[in-house]
Formats: structure tokens, C-alpha cells, sequence
């Protein structure tokens, strides 16, 4: 089963200083056919203003990442990490048993524009911790680049749940494969560009839900990036 979530599907909030969309329900938007899937429960693209930002705040048993697409995004935890993160940079939070941080644009000039992942974990009461790891565009020019794992295998980050998240730059000589495991389902988010995904076209912002499919082929693509969920059922 192919089910497509269009870029025009997804929530919008505009506060003025954080323009953002939701793929799932978050905050003030509630839409009770995406309420996630799977583990993955919150894929929200930000763009925020300069020099303003998300101020402290916490959360529990929660893998949080960030994937930046332009700018950058300075970080401070209550573990005591600071940071600022640019495009090619991940950075993953497992929340645990709790912690706080805040999330600013580092510039005084430019948006910072990123994706922000929640997945639930496998297990909780852990301790908090922190890590952040930089993936070049020449690694995932044609290819399915590991970029978050149960293991950290390839020098992915490791986030604690069952699943694995790819990133990918294609153009239009470029066509890949994944094979899905029995029992796995799969979630495409384009990021930018145009492609296809067993025959079915996604354009900027738009998503395909997987079920139920072996084999995964990506094809004629136009300037795309996208990040690519092997999920557990």
C-alpha cells in the first residue's frame, strides 16, 4: 500500500518569527488521519527568524533529530552541550529520563531552515544523552546514505528504536533500490526537488507512506533530497 501525503496536506503555523509545517499532528494542529507512523511521530520543518528561536524547554523518553537544510541552528542542553549546527549536519537527543534545551537561529541575518524528527523510543528511563555527526553532500549524491540507527553502524548516529533513517541526493540519472524486510514499513519525505517512488511522482514537501512493499525503486529525479524511514510496524 502507497498512500501520498501532499506538501498542500501538511499543517501550517505562522508565528511571525517560526514558519513551520507539520507532517503530523503537533501543537495546535490536530488531524486525526496523521497522527504519526509508526514510531515516527513528528517530521516538522522550521523556518525561523534571525537571531530568535525556541527557548528552554524539556522533554522525556523522546529521540529527537535535527536535519538542517540552510543556516544555522545553535543548540544548548541541560548535559551541558552547546553547538551550531549547519547544512550536512545531524544531531540527535535521546530525552531519557529528562532534559532541557533551547534551539536558536545562530544568525543575525539569515533564516535557519531545518527538519526537526521525533521517534518514540524502545525503551525509556534511559539516561539522557547527546550526539551530533556531519554527513557531506558527496555521500549521498546517488545513493541511500545511513544517517541514524539502532547500532550506529557507517557512522550514523544511534537513536534507540528499531528503525533507520537515509538521506539522499538524486538527480535524473540516478535510480536506487531498498528492499523493505517483512515486517517493515517505509516513509519517504521529499525535502526538495521532484522523484518517484514505485512509479508515483512526489514534488517538493510532499510524502509517501509505505506498507505492505518489498522493494522500494527511486527514479526520475529532478534536484531531489530526501530522507528515507525503515521503520518497524
Amino acid at each position: 500500500m502507497l498512500q501520498v501525503l501532499k506538501n498542500s496536506q501538511r499543517g501550517a503555523a505562522d508565528h511571525g518569527w517560526l514558519q513551520s509545517n507539520h507532517s503530523f499532528s503537533f501543537g495546535h494542529y490536530y488531524n486525526p488521519d496523521q497522527m504519526g507512523f509508526g514510531p515516527l511521530l513528528v517530521i516538522n520543518e522550521d523556518r525561523v527568524q534571525p537571531a530568535r528561536g525556541f527557548g528552554t524547554h524539556s522533554h522525556e523518553d523522546m529521540e529527537i533529530i535535527s536535519y538542517v537544510l540552510s543556516g544555522a541552528l545553535e543548540h544548548k542542553d541541560s548535559m551541558g552541550n552547546g553547538s551550531v549546527i549547519h547544512y550536512g549536519d545531524v544531531q540527535r537527543m535521546s530525552a531519557g529520563t529528562g532534559v532541557s534545551h533551547s534551539e536558536f537561529n545562530h544568525s543575525s541575518t539569515e533564516r535557519v531552515h531545518f527538519l526537526q524528527i521525533w521517534i518514540s523510543p524502545n525503551v525509556t528511563g534511559i539516561s539522557p544523552s547527546y550526539e551530533e555527526k556531519h554527513f557531506d553532500s558527496a555521500s549521498k549524491i546517488g545513493q541511500l546514505r545511513l544517517i541514524a540507527s539502532q547500532d550506529g553502524k557507517d557512522g550514523s548516529v544511534l537513536i534507540h528504536q528499531d528503525a533507520s533513517i537515509y538521506a539522499s541526493i538524486l538527480d535524473s540519472n540516478a535510480s536506487l533500490t531498498h528492499q523493505l524486510a517483512q515486517g517493515r514499513t517505509g516513509y519517504v519525505h521529499l525535502i526538495r526537488g521532484q522523484v518517484e517512488v514505485n512509479g508515483i511522482k512526489l514534488t517538493t514537501g510532499d510524502a509517501l507512506k509505505i506498507q505492505e512493499e518489498s522493494l522500494l525503486e527511486f527514479s526520475n529525479a529532478v534536484d531531489a533530497e530526501l530522507l528515507m524511514f525503515d521503520l518497524p510496524y
